[in-house]
């Protein structure tokens, strides 16, 4: 599978890989990045299992990895993924995204999650595009309500999290049809 590199002119969506994922190990080691995520990712051990485990997903064509590169401050900001790809149905995950607390509120993350939802609608020709947000990450609700994910539901107490909290999880939507008209008026000028 092929996974190129998505780009416009405030951020790059590049392949991550064994040997690209340093570049993000003193961000994921920022207190509380991923609290909300049942991934541990702090120490370099666990970051590479991380990247590890994303790239074994790429290889059964189920997971897109990339590592996010900042344009505006020419460094790397995080990672995110197309991820629990199902090329029968049409329908795929935006998530396990992460990015350092200098690049949150700036804009990035929109600008990471417009290339991503062109690339599965306009690409790809998917007909619709998930995201899953524990129920206590308002943040990160609010963030999919901003680009026009619509909550179908809540999964309860369906994810176990490190600490062995159970966490509810919030199933927002973006459908291909309504894709263009959110394009338009969210995205306007990207």
């Amino acid at each position: 599978m092929n996974t190129p590199t998505l780009e416009n002119n405030r951020v790059k969506l590049i392949l991550l890989s064994l040997e690209n994922y340093k570049h993000l190990i003193d961000i994921a080691q920022q207190e509380n990045l991923v609290k909300y995520s049942p991934s541990k990712i702090d120490t370099p051990e666990d970051l590479k299992n991380y990247v590890q485990n994303a790239l074994n997903e790429f290889k059964n064509k189920t997971s897109m990895p990339f590592i996010i590169f900042d344009k505006l401050s020419n460094s790397f900001a995080g990672c995110t993924r197309f991820g629990l790809i199902d090329w029968h149905n049409l329908v795929l995950h935006i998530g396990w995204t992460w990015i350092g607390r200098e690049f949150q509120g700036t804009g990035l993350n929109k600008h990471v999650k417009f290339l991503m939802l062109q690339y599965a609608f306009e690409i790809l020709k998917f007909d619709k595009v998930e995201f899953r947000i524990d129920e206590r990450n308002i943040r990160s609700r609010k963030a999919v309500e901003k680009i026009g994910g619509t909550l179908e539901g809540i999964l309860r107490k369906n994810t176990l999290m490190l600490d062995g909290f159970k966490r509810s999880t919030c199933c927002y939507g973006i459908l291909k049809e309504e894709w263009t008209n959110k394009k338009v008026k969210i995205f306007k000028g990207f």
